[in-house]
């Protein structure tokens, strides 16, 4: 496979910034292949709806920018809706295990989680932070005040929920 195309299906699958330096490292790819790749990437992008933006350090997949108009009316029109299953079971599995990596929430959930984690954080009941290079995401002060809690300890049966996770954490993990 193409190096332009393994670069976008890790951008993809990643749904934030990625370092130069970590994806040149990890197709090991020297600069003038890596900064081909990239500009092959571009040109195969500049049509659809999703571009290659770059920094110095950094490349992310975003949304075309003349689709920014339409976008936000999806966004106002979701934002007005209900939290869906998905979300409601997304921010349990964040609230009962935060700080937590969307590769952790991803594993839990058994599918890819990038969507709704936007989501969330958009209606500002999570946040995202980084710790040692890992996006780490927590609740914010907006969904406890939205539960009517002040504190995530004021849950109900929220020490048997937390022993029950920690009990199905410590099983065996299979492949």
């Amino acid at each position: 496979m193409e190096l332009h195309v393994l670069i976008e299906g890790v951008l993809f699958y990643q749904a934030t910034p990625q370092k130069k330096a970590t994806l040149q490292k990890l197709f090991a790819a020297d600069d003038n292949a890596f900064g081909s790749a990239l500009d092959k990437l571009r040109l195969h992008l500049q049509a659809g709806a999703v571009r290659l933006l770059e920094t110095d350090t950094e490349v992310q997949l975003v949304t075309a920018p003349e689709l920014s108009g339409f976008i936000e009316s999806l966004r106002k029109k979701e934002l007005s809706q209900d939290i869906s299953k998905v979300g409601a079971e997304t921010l349990a599995i964040i609230l009962y295990r935060e700080p937590i990596s969307r590769g952790e929430i991803d594993r839990i959930r058994g599918v890819n989680s990038a969507f709704i984690l936007r989501n969330l954080m958009t209606r500002g009941l999570i946040e995202r932070e980084t710790v040692k290079n890992s996006h780490q995401f927590k609740i914010t002060p907006n969904l406890l005040q939205h539960l009517g809690v002040s504190h995530k300890h004021e849950l109900p049966q929220f020490g048997e929920f937390m022993t029950a996770i920690d009990s199905f954490n410590a099983l065996p993990k299979t492949v």
